[in-house]
């Protein structure tokens, strides 16, 4: 009886279809999703569910939960998150952002309807299963410290036996889905470093201290922590993305720079010897040109760490109900993502979805302006989560 539940789902896709044409034209910004969650608790109430937790953690989170025919049986987590970015849009849509300068570029929209159409489905099966199902709608994902960790320290999940997610991906065509046997996600921590030196005369350098000079030894040196440090069969990548120094005058030696970057880690043991080394080496670097140096170290998100057994178990039955053309194995992405919050407490997975046309060339990433998604992804996402929840849930 239950296995009707992939082809019933077909008759929710419009709708799904809707809401994220809703979702894209209305997007929110991380923790200010206040209308967004609106939307989403309308939305779960129309179909009948009742047990709506809002404002979750530090935002505007929901968790929501549907009961089968009894209390018994394991409890599975769903997790999409809802917040946009800072971007204008430029993709070609008939249904554009109504917010200037900020769009779904991460593909977010797509996350929430695909989880609200899997709760209206799920919501109408429920005399059918014994288990539990609770639905996540996160709240701030693309801004640390993100809104997992504070929903996981309400106590809502503490009953969860597993949790899934997913994430669009514009480098899979639609049809396809990936995923990670262990990390599917880095560590990703920001740097800031700023020089301070004393400004001085080109002709009487001696009687100043080069910002510039100094922030340039730190860059150069700073990338030996990776090469000459680490273990080359544990990834990290160190990466500088600005310096700002100096003024209009190239005859005035700057007495301040500031250097932005990022660390991309797996292992946690990398991580922590990646930061301390970084700090004592600035330091030193700075001291032996008499400077003076502020450091700031932002931990990001931790690496998100699947389990094996479960991405072994649901790949399988994914494959056996031929939702997709094709799910295979792809190496980890360097991106933060932190839904690996979940995954330090609770097992479970997190997987990709393919949204591209195939054989495009306007396949634009994410977080870009033009970034766009082929809508027949939504419909396989529904499809994913129902699959791995008629393997998980116990038939009434």
């Amino acid at each position: 009886m239950r296995s009707d539940w992939l082809n019933d789902a077909q008759w929710i896709e419009a709708d799904v279809i809707r809401m994220r044409r809703h979702l894209h034209q209305h997007p929110e910004l991380s923790f200010q999703e206040e209308e967004t969650s609106i939307y989403i608790y309308n939305k779960l109430v129309s179909y009948g569910l009742t047990d709506i937790q809002r404002n979750v953690g530090n935002g505007y989170g929901i968790v929501a939960t549907i009961q089968g025919q009894t209390g018994e049986g394991p409890v599975i987590a769903l997790r999409a998150d809802m917040d946009a970015l800072p971007v204008e849009e430029e993709a070609d849509y008939s249904f554009p952002s109504k917010k200037p300068g900020i769009m779904h570029a991460c593909g977010h929209d797509g996350h929430t309807a695909i989880l609200l159409g899997v709760a209206h489905l799920v919501q109408r099966k429920r005399a059918e299963f014994r288990g539990t199902v609770m639905f996540i709608f996160q709240h701030g994902e693309e801004v640390k410290p993100g809104g997992a960790k504070s929903i996981i320290a309400t106590g809502l999940l503490d009953n969860v036996d597993e949790i899934y997610g997913l994430h669009v991906d514009p480098q899979l065509t639609v049809g396809q889905m990936s995923y990670s046997m262990d990390y599917g996600s880095a560590a990703s921590d920001t740097i800031k470093i700023d020089v301070q030196g004393k400004s001085g005369h080109a002709s009487r350098p001696q009687e100043a201290i080069d910002a510039i000079i100094i922030a340039s030894e730190i860059i150069t040196n700073l990338q030996t922590l990776v090469s000459r440090t680490v273990d080359p069969f544990k990834p990290a990548v160190l990466t500088f993305g600005s310096v700002q120094a100096g003024g209009t005058a190239k005859n005035i030696i700057a007495d301040q720079a500031l250097i932005h970057g990022t660390i991309r880690t797996f292992s946690e043991e990398v991580r922590l010897h990646l930061k301390r080394k970084l700090i004592q080496m600035t330091e030193a670097i700075v001291g032996m040109n008499d400077g003076e140096v502020v450091i700031t170290y932002q931990d990001g998100y931790p690496a998100l760490l699947n389990t094996a057994e479960l991405v072994k178990e649901s790949v399988k039955v994914i494959k056996n109900k031929q939702v997709f053309d094709r799910v295979f194995e792809l190496s980890p992405t360097l991106i933060g993502e932190d839904f690996a919050y979940y995954l330090q407490d609770i097992p479970g997975a997190f997987f990709h979805l393919g949204i591209s046309d195939k054989g495009s060339k306007n396949n634009y990433p994410l977080h870009h302006p033009k970034f766009s998604m082929n809508e027949g992804c939504l419909l396989k996402g529904v499809q994913l989560f129902l699959a791995i929840l008629l393997n998980k849930l116990e038939e009434a």
